[in-house]
C-alpha cells in the first residue's frame, strides 16, 4: 500500500512537470479539441443532467462545456468540498452562481440543489494522468473516487495528451473510467 502510494506520488510529480513543460498554445489547442470531443459525444447528447468540473490550469478547460450544457438545458451540477473527504454536486444556473472555493476552484453558493451519483447521466471527471483503458490517477485526495463508488459506467475523464500514461497504478479504491478523452 505505502509502495503503491509512493508510485502514484512520483507518478503525479513526472506528469506535472511534463504538462507545465508544455506551452500555453498547446493546453488551448488541445483544451478546444477535447471540448469538441466531449460536446460531440453520444454521451453529452443523451445526458439531461451532468456534472461538470471547473477546470485548474493544469487541466482542460472545461469553460465552453459547461456554458453549452446550460445553453442546451441541461441540468449542470458542479462539485463542492464540504470536507476534506467529501464533495458533493450542486446545480447550477449560470456561471454568476459560483465563488472562489476549496482550492483556489470556484464552487457555488447556494447549495439547496444537489444530486447523488446515480441521478447524473454523465460524470465528467478531471485527473493529474489517465490511461487509454480508463485508470485515471487523481490529485490524491480521493474526492471522486469516493462520490463515483459505484458508479463508473457515466463517466468521462478528460486528460491532455501530454499527460496519458500507462503506468497508472491502482489499488481497490481507485474507480476505472468509462471513457477517457484527450485532444
Amino acid at each position: 500500500m505505502e509502495e503503491l502510494m509512493l508510485q502514484k506520488k512520483q507518478l503525479r510529480k513526472e506528469i506535472a512537470a511534463r504538462v507545465k513543460a508544455t506551452t500555453a498554445a498547446y493546453r488551448a489547442q488541445a483544451s478546444e479539441a477535447i471540448q469538441d470531443a466531449v460536446l460531440s459525444s453520444e454521451a453529452y447528447r443523451a445526458a439531461r443532467r451532468v456534472l461538470l468540473y471547473l477546470h485548474m490550469p493544469t487541466e482542460p478547460d472545461t469553460d465552453r462545456i459547461i456554458r453549452q450544457a446550460l445553453a442546451d438545458g441541461k441540468a449542470v451540477y458542479v462539485p463542492k468540498c464540504v470536507s476534506k473527504t467529501e464533495m458533493i454536486a450542486v446545480r447550477i444556473r449560470n456561471m454568476s452562481d459560483l465563488a472562489p472555493g476549496a482550492y483556489g476552484i470556484p464552487e457555488p453558493v447556494d447549495c439547496s440543489e444537489v444530486a447523488e451519483p446515480s441521478e447524473l447521466d454523465l460524470i465528467v471527471v478531471p485527473c493529474v494522468a489517465a490511461s487509454k483503458d480508463g485508470r485515471r490517477l487523481g490529485h490524491g485526495a480521493g474526492y471522486y473516487d469516493r462520490y463515483l463508488d459505484g458508479n463508473p459506467d457515466r463517466t468521462m475523464c478528460l486528460c491532455f495528451g501530454a499527460a496519458l500514461s500507462d503506468r497508472i497504478p491502482m489499488d481497490a479504491h481507485d474507480r476505472f473510467m468509462h471513457r477517457v478523452i484527450s485532444e
